[in-house]
């Protein structure tokens, strides 16, 4: 598994897309899962800092923000905040400071190499210094529309040299409109592109963003390949809040610059995330709260310790639907259904159980279960409050505590997460479920060697709890202790095996190592397993995983898909099989096909984050097809890419 994704044609700039998805145990995210895939098969995507989706072995999702894309050494939250803020200052910065560098001299005819256009850029091509050969003002030509077509070819080419020269003496002391006025008579001689970029220069130095763009353009026109203009016309776009129109030019420099260019590599990466905000905040504010898929759900209940029913609401118990008590119970045994439509009633039965009241010493327990699926649909600051109520209600059920600081660590707040659990540890230090929960905590921030202690103790409290087991040989694996993690494995095949989730992790884990057969082996083995369970819908997680390890061993295309397609046939709102369909489809070159996907998983996303994430793909998959379209030339140079691109990560 790579930190550092290295991305290739054909996506334009970065979003790592594809099937290295085959572990939520090893790769820690579904999108490191789909960068590290698409890392070691040369799938380009883009990498957004912001906040990535966690998901454990157990299935447990949390979502933690990141500043550049995935790392084995997470910052604290308030290190890697500043290094955000400095990372967009410093992109910021060097936009500007381009946009602050006198205008070009010259230009090599009409089209020059991309690395000519580079030192432009940057601003190594500095104004000429007076010769012998300049005027004065009093010298210099006076040009007109009229007047001009009375002069001859060499005349013009004569008058437009001395106009630029005296319009860079002009933008050199600040004299911005004299210096456009100049620019425009040169402009009238001679259609060059650099006379056009230097008068959006003096635009940009007026900050007219308008002017800018229509001068760029210009420039642009005359010569496609002209990085200068199309990073100035970028910032102008920016400017203006065009973020879409700023990142196809930044995309389109890039692309030109082979990737080399550090500064506008953060600008796509920057205009990426703006784009993506943008929209999200637009889906977000009409997006009806519901639950994700039965999957998900399914995965994050299961995290805890299964315990029967409360006394008093046993499936034996019969109670009126029409009290709250009623109500609660009806809930909990539509949640043993494992559906969608059994969550769904689920969640509506422990709304109407508040509402009716009378739950007596059951309330607190109406509370966590409201707030659970309040949670899961999104809902973060109702089921906040209703975690708050339960505990308050009811001090001693640790499980409240546990789900407040899940709820804590995925809204960043690493400090309020770990209070709740030192809470719970005072209500109860011998429930296994707080060191479980407690040792995700340490997973996820990458502190390995506590996570190993806190699985270890949860596994010493309670032996029977299956992903107590998995997430320990994870966490061996993460430490590099191959052997052991292996060792833990076999003895959790020996111990539970029965349960398909053990076949299905440690398949990802032979993935991750290349031992392609044993892995598929594995997922066959938890696929047959969920085929025959009668007890729950099946979970399509082992599919999935069977056709990115049939596409990374074989390259088979139509397998993989069949086997995704399959896996949405069960859930149909399946996140991950959506977001490796879309993989499976960009990779084939199908852009127009795996945007679809990418949107779809867009609106399958219950936070804000995740709509982001999402959305930074499609905002990708949707700028390649702009590039495709706007700069055909850029589109095959981009195919024929090869190797790494430096600096996008």
């Amino acid at each position: 598994m790579t930190d550092r994704p290295i991305p290739v044609p054909p996506t334009p700039a970065r979003v790592e897309l594809n099937p290295a998805l085959a572990s939520s145990v090893e790769s820690s995210s579904l999108w490191d899962r789909i960068s590290t895939w698409a890392a070691a098969h040369k799938a380009i995507v883009y990498t957004i800092a912001g906040v990535t989706v966690v998901a454990t072995a157990a299935g447990v999702y949390y979502y933690v923000s990141e500043t550049r894309g995935v790392t084995n050494e997470p910052e604290s939250s308030a290190a890697s905040k500043k290094k955000a803020k400095k990372d967009r200052r410093k992109a910021k910065k060097g936009a500007e400071e381009a946009e602050q560098q006198p205008p070009e001299e010259s230009r090599e005819g009409g089209n020059t190499c991309a690395r000519n256009n580079v030192d432009m850029l940057i601003g190594r091509v500095e104004p000429k210094k007076a010769t012998a050969t300049d005027v004065s003002e009093e010298e210099l030509p006076e040009v007109t529309e009229d007047s001009v077509q009375l002069l001859s070819e060499q005349e013009r080419k004569d008058y437009a040299a001395k106009l630029k020269a005296a319009g860079n003496k002009a933008y050199g002391q600040k004299e911005y409109q004299q210096a456009i006025e100049l620019y425009s008579q040169a402009i009238l001689c001679k259609q060059d592109p650099v006379f056009y970029s230097n008068r959006a220069a003096c635009w940009n130095a007026l900050k007219q963003w308008d002017k800018v763009v229509e001068d760029t353009t210009a420039a642009i026109n005359l010569d496609e390949n002209y990085v200068k203009a199309l990073n100035r016309r970028a910032n102008a776009y920016e400017e203006l809040s065009r973020f879409s129109e700023a990142l196809l030019d930044y995309t389109a420099s890039c692309i030109i610059d082979s990737f080399r260019n550090e500064q506008s590599a953060q600008s796509v990466e920057r205009l990426l995330k703006k784009v993506a905000e943008t929209k999200g905040r637009a889906i977000l504010a009409s997006k009806e709260k519901k639950l994700p898929s039965p999957t998900f759900v399914a995965n994050y209940l299961q995290s805890f310790r299964p315990k029967p029913l409360p006394e008093g609401l046993e499936e034996t118990a019969e109670l009126d639907e029409n009290t709250g008590k009623g109500q609660l119970q009806k809930g909990l045994l539509a949640m043993g259904r494992r559906t969608s439509e059994g969550y769904a009633e689920a969640a509506q039965s422990f709304d109407k159980a508040l509402s009716l009241g009378d739950l007596g010493e059951h309330e607190a327990f109406g509370y966590n279960m409201r707030g659970t699926f309040r949670y899961l649909k999104g809902d973060n600051d109702d089921a906040l409050a209703d975690l708050s109520k339960s505990i308050e209600l009811q001090p001693s059920l640790t499980q409240s505590y546990i789900k407040r600081a899940s709820m804590h660590l995925e809204l960043g707040d690493r400090e309020a997460a770990a209070n709740d659990f030192e809470l719970a540890m005072q209500q109860n230090d011998s429930d296994p479920d707080i060191f479980y929960h407690r040792a995700q905590l340490h997973f996820i921030l990458g502190e390995y060697d506590s996570a190993a202690s806190d699985y270890q103790r949860s596994i010493d409290l309670d032996r029977d709890f299956i992903f107590s087991h998995i997430q320990l040989g994870v966490t061996q694996y993460k430490l590099g202790s191959i052997a052991s993690s292996m060792a833990t494995f076999r003895r959790c095949i020996k111990n539970f095996d029965k349960v398909p989730d053990v076949y299905n992790y440690y398949g990802e884990l032979l993935l991750d190592q290349q031992k392609y057969q044993e892995a598929i082996e594995k997922f066959d083995i938890a696929v047959e397993m969920e085929k025959a369970s009668k007890s729950h819908a099946m979970n399509v997680l082992p599919l999935i995983n069977k056709a990115l390890a049939l596409f990374q061993w074989k390259q088979d295309f139509p397998e993989a898909e069949k086997l995704c397609k399959k896996a949405l046939i069960i859930d149909p709102e399946c996140d991950i099989a959506v977001a490796t369909m879309a993989q499976l489809l960009l990779q084939q070159g199908k852009v127009t096909e795996a945007l679809r996907y990418f949107e779809q998983a867009a609106e399958l996303s219950r936070t804000e984050g995740e709509i982001v994430n999402a959305l930074s793909y499609a905002e990708a998959t949707r700028t390649q097809l702009e590039v495709q379209e706007k700069y055909p030339k850029l589109a095959e140079r981009l195919k024929g890419m090869g190797g790494p691109m430096p600096g996008m990560m």
